[in-house]
């Protein structure tokens, strides 16, 4: 892969990542609630999810999911349920100063690293943009290397990103605003996790 096309690909990475959907609702809950510790924490494991569909994709295993009607309805069912579990805890989520920055709290009542990468890894539709994007840049004899390439591009661009959006949110004064509607913001995202956990269960059922 010559650097060109790495650049192509990176590009359609980083814009994947960029659309905005649960995963960033997820992100933007754990850094108000918790901090920017956990909004970190929350982004890496998401780009750890990525990049492991990534390498599944390369290593052609993402083809059996999408080519399995029965499979891929399963783990949009799957992530779909995870999505209101996630909703109805945003909604049910206190708005307290003491919530969001003490430690003792956020061991018990949050896991980012779960939610991040389960957000993603139960997420079946990445198989179907992985092999459209790949398939762009895979041959039956392409090396290992680029492929590690690949899925490692893919995986890495996704965390940054998201990190990226931490840390513009945990600047003191945006923090502080945002914290200021904490509940009103709690209640929004978790009426859109459900909101979208509810479109994923119609388009798996009616597929």
């Amino acid at each position: 892969m010559n650097l060109i096309e790495w650049l192509s690909l990176a590009t359609v990475c980083l814009l994947g990542a960029m659309s905005p959907g649960p995963s960033l609702a997820v992100v933007l809950a754990h850094t108000l609630r918790q901090g920017h510790g956990s909004g970190y924490a929350a982004a890496i494991s998401h780009g750890v999810g990525v990049g492991l569909y990534g390498l599944l994709t390369v290593a052609g295993l993402a083809a059996l999911v999408t080519n399995s009607p029965v499979l891929f309805s399963t783990l949009q069912l799957a992530g779909a349920g995870y999505l209101i579990f996630m909703g109805i805890k945003s909604l049910r989520a206190t708005s307290s100063p003491l919530a969001a920055t003490d430690p003792k709290l956020e061991g018990e009542r949050e896991n980012p690293w779960r939610d991040g990468f389960l957000v993603a890894f139960l997420n079946p539709k990445l198989a179907v943009f992985m092999l459209a994007l790949f398939s762009q840049f895979l041959s039956p004899d392409t090396d290992w290397t680029q492929r590690l390439i690949m899925a490692t591009t893919v995986g890495t661009l996704d965390a940054l990103w998201y990190c990226a959006v931490v840390m513009f949110i945990s600047r003191p004064p945006v923090l502080a605003r945002l914290r200021q509607a904490s509940g009103t913001i709690d209640r929004v995202l978790g009426v859109i996790l459900i909101v979208l956990a509810i479109t994923v269960i119609i388009s798996a059922l009616s597929g």
